[in-house]
């Protein structure tokens, strides 16, 4: 046979090969696998496992966030392996598991991120708000009352008391303080009202008080010294308080969460943050 013969013979053979593949009835690819075909032009593939198609994603990717210790650990008890990650970064106040990190001897992917951002509840943020601030009579009264659950020490009704008397007390001169041996403070009025012009009184307060405060979403409660600060001056006395180191109880109390998240999984807890 010659060469024309021969190449007449395979064209005849292709084309019959082509009319066969456009005739034959088309069929339903399966989501989720991979195909190859011979047509004219030469090989087709398909490729059907992809997340698009099969709508189940090739690895797991993203940062959940929650606010406390228990919820940290609901999240990583459902998603860590032995590879798993943490690191707490006292500044920002967060704890931060890279739940896929890298192997000793293997690159991950580190998308996958579990972060406990903790956040200070709201009776921790007015207390501090006021913190070293003088207000007025009846603010500083409408303040106490307010926060009537956050005192220790006095108790809540006798500093329930105090704030009244500060109340009923604003229609007078108050004209110095006195510190008792007792640890109180001792102020002295004279009435300002026409009915009693001129009668001179005293208010005494505590010293120093004792707050309980609950720093964070989550976290135990902690007890605060807060000393009683005053001023009287041409437009009156003026009342505040200043906390005793504030700073050192939130460092203390987010340490405290860490240790609870630390004695509760497998991974020792790195200071600093992930890349």
């Amino acid at each position: 046979m010659t060469y024309t013969e021969l190449a007449s013979t395979n064209g005849e053979a292709q084309t019959i090969v082509d009319t066969a593949l456009r005739s034959a009835p088309p069929a339903e690819l399966e989501v989720g696998k991979y195909y190859a075909f011979h047509t004219s032009g030469g090989v087709k593939t398909v490729d059907l496992t992809g997340p698009e198609h099969t709508g189940i994603p090739s690895r797991k990717a993203g940062t959940t966030t929650v606010r406390d210790a228990e919820g940290f650990l609901a999240y990583w008890t459902k998603h860590h392996d032995d590879d798993s990650e943490v690191y707490a970064d006292s500044e920002r106040l967060t704890i931060t598991a890279v739940l896929d990190a890298h192997t000793a001897g293997h690159a991950r992917w580190s998308g996958h991120r579990l972060h406990l951002a903790l956040r200070e509840t709201t009776a921790w943020k007015q207390w501090l708000q006021y913190d070293g601030k003088l207000l007025s009579q009846e603010q500083f009264a409408e303040f106490i009352e307010d926060h009537l659950p956050e005192l220790l020490e006095p108790s809540s009704a006798e500093m329930l008391e105090i704030a009244q008397s500060f109340q009923a007390a604003v229609k007078v001169d108050f004209q110095s303080a006195t510190r008792l041996s007792s640890g109180q403070r001792q102020f002295q009025f004279v009435e300002t009202q026409t009915t009693k012009a001129g009668q001179k009184g005293q208010l005494s307060v505590p010293e120093t008080f004792v707050i309980g405060l609950i720093p964070f979403d989550g976290s135990q409660g902690y007890k605060l010294t807060a000393r009683l600060r005053h001023r009287i001056g041409q437009h009156g006395l003026t009342l505040g308080y200043k906390i005793e180191r504030p700073d050192e109880i939130r460092a203390t109390a987010f340490a405290d969460v860490v240790k609870s998240v630390g004695e509760q999984i497998d991974t020792a807890v790195m200071n600093g943050q992930p890349a």
